[in-house]
């Protein structure tokens, strides 16, 4: 039998991490991955809908190049050819994932896993030793109780990310961050959409304020929008989704039907409760330093719960690697994760809302600027949204920033840093932001916390 310090079941973007950080520590390290490296994230997540959306944003600035004063005549879409390249995009992602694997000595068996023991994994025909496993096989889409998908006319983000005929009109199910991207990208490329979401607002959890600036984007974008309607039934003869709105029914007519409810974890037939791990409704429980019930299983990313996003699971990866290696480390602090949706305009969180601050107890503070203030963003015609932040009251410090606007998802990463840094409203406000730019407006929400903001 071959022996490994460390196998990593599952090589999307927790695992890969995960064993490329065990190698540098100098673990002899080997990953087991059922399709192809990258995980869903690269092959049917993140990767391929970024580049959809890239195709998608890049065709709304050309509608309205005329604004800028130039004029686009005979522009048209081969979706198809949107679809294809997006399919590269992530073939290529995958095949770097194999190339840092040969990179740092890391194997990569394909097949799939089963735990034998707590210390052996069946990676298809072969039985190889670990001192320790690194379960990181993530998340499945879930579907609905009465509409489950079938590839044609129900269909599922990896449906979707795969047929290259734009339909006429959708229905999405499902207003959190996949309903969204996708409900963006069906009504930019010109099919009729109506996105229904049974909580009362669309991406439920995020900031009150930052959910209903999207949801009057949408519908200025020709969106319908949904919500407070749980979905009752689908009459796929008829192509109608019945749907409860306010004590009443209603009838959604679409040539398709997009499920975007969630999604549930992989740990079915992994052999996990024979080795005394402990599980939750299938997702894995772990303690604070990623290890289950069974001392020599550990577990991250999707799998564990959490907010289902590919850096959280990429950071615990990198903390799981550093744990097993004997580091003493913690795993990231979900308080301090951002979180993006790649709709335009897009939507980016890190910390706590308002609401969810109240909630704790704590005192807050609580500023609003908006990109109609902003030289760049007007500049740019690109004024739609704002930059929401919450300080706590005694001390200034910032505990929360939302953002709503395009080029949210990289504005967000300086209010990551001012959170791990525990900083200040005065010290983001007395930090000198080049002009014209869109991180300005982070710096004027600070100011304006403080009763300093000049351009408001």
């Amino acid at each position: 039998m071959r022996k490994f310090d460390l196998v990593v079941i599952g090589a999307g973007p927790g695992g890969y991490v995960a064993a490329i950080r065990a190698a540098q520590l100098g673990l002899r390290v080997t990953v087991v991955e059922r399709d192809k490296p990258g995980g869903v994230c690269v092959n049917w997540g993140c990767i391929p809908s970024k580049a959809i959306l890239k195709s998608a944003d890049l065709y709304q600035q050309m509608k309205n190049a005329a604004a800028h004063g130039i004029v686009v005549k005979g522009l048209s879409v081969d979706y198809g050819e949107v679809i294809r390249r997006s399919r590269k995009v992530a073939e290529k992602m995958s095949r770097g994932v194999s190339f840092l694997f040969r990179k740092n000595g890391i194997e990569l068996i394909a097949a799939n896993a089963v735990i034998t023991s707590p210390t052996t994994v069946r990676a298809g025909d072969e039985e190889i030793g670990a001192a320790a496993i690194l379960v990181a096989v993530g998340t499945a889409v879930r579907g609905l109780p009465g509409i489950e998908p079938d590839g044609k006319t129900v269909l599922t983000s990896d449906d979707a990310l795969a047929q290259e005929t734009m339909p006429g009109s959708v229905v999405v199910l499902g207003g959190g961050a996949v309903g969204v991207e996708f409900a963006y990208i069906y009504r930019t490329f010109g099919a009729d959409v109506a996105v229904v979401e049974m909580e009362d607002q669309l991406l439920p959890r995020t900031d009150r304020e930052v959910a209903k600036e999207l949801e009057k984007s949408f519908q200025k974008q020709g969106i319908r929008v949904l919500t407070g309607a749980p979905a009752k039934a689908l009459d796929k003869a008829a192509g109608t989704l019945t749907i409860a709105m306010g004590g009443r029914e209603e009838k959604l007519p679409a040539e398709k039907f997009l499920v975007a409810v969630g999604r549930k974890p992989l740990t079915e037939g992994l052999g996990l409760e024979a080795c005394g791990v402990k599980l939750s409704k299938g997702t894995i429980e772990v303690d604070a330093s990623l290890r289950t019930a069974c001392p020599s299983i550990y577990a991250i990313g999707d799998v564990i719960g959490g907010m289902l996003l590919a850096h959280e699971a990429s950071a615990e990866g990198v903390a799981a690697a550093e744990i097993i290696a004997g580091h003493e480390v913690r795993p990231p602090d979900r308080d301090k994760i951002p979180s993006c949706i790649f709709c335009q305009p897009e939507v980016a969180m890190v910390g706590l809302s308002e609401e969810e601050a109240k909630k704790r107890g704590i005192k807050v503070l609580v500023s609003k600027f908006p990109f109609t203030a902003l030289g760049r963003a007007v500049a740019s015609g690109h004024t739609e949204g704002f930059v929401k932040m919450v300080a706590e009251e005694r001390y200034g410090e910032v505990i929360g920033c939302h953002i709503i606007g395009h080029g949210a998802s990289d504005l967000i990463a300086e209010l990551g840093l001012a959170l791990t840094l525990e900083a200040t409203f005065h010290e983001i406000g007395r930090t000198v932001h080049a002009h014209p730019t869109l991180p300005e407006a982070i710096r004027e929400a600070a100011l304006m916390l403080g009763g300093e903001a000049i351009d408001i």
